[in-house]
């Protein structure tokens, strides 16, 4: 169990002492993917969803995400975030999510840039289900992380 941080020598779950660890500039960048059928595409596109501005509450539901991540993931640090970006593009078949987070502090932001990822796709999803039950949630990946002791994280 000792190539895993999360666990004491006992092999229980317990939360990282981040309290030595330098403080830096923190940076992560999730993406992923939410296939849709055309015309739901371009319902969501158009902005004519019965529930309203799909992208822009997708993007909201992202950016609050990440900010509760803590909340969510049971072993997560609180941390005060510099920066949340989440963007949603319309893209042939379906819609391309990125999330930015960035921070200072003693850990790293991955989880948040996921979690932002992963809700936006949900909540997109939540908006037009009621069209289209054939949605996929895919893709969702860090290609990006920065800062701290590991340096640099490039998977694109």
């Amino acid at each position: 169990m000792s190539d895993f941080t999360h666990f004491d020598e006992s092999g229980a779950a317990h939360m990282v002492d981040v309290s030595t660890k330098a403080t830096t500039s923190r940076t992560a960048i999730a993406k992923g993917f939410i296939s849709m059928q055309p015309a739901t595409l371009a319902m969501v596109a158009e902005g004519t969803a019965k529930k309203g501005d799909v992208l822009g509450v997708a993007r909201l539901a992202g950016i609050m995400a990440a900010k509760k991540t803590h909340d969510l993931i049971p072993l997560c640090h609180p941390l005060a975030l510099s920066k949340v970006a989440v963007e949603l593009d319309v893209a042939e078949g379906g819609i391309a999510i990125t999330a930015t987070v960035k921070n200072t502090g003693q850990t790293g932001v991955e989880m948040e840039a996921l979690t932002a990822v992963s809700l936006a796709a949900l909540t997109v999803y939540d908006m037009v289900k009621a069209v289209d039950k054939t949605m996929v949630i895919s893709e969702t990946r860090l290609v990006l992380k920065d800062g701290g002791k590991s340096g640099l994280f490039e998977a694109e």
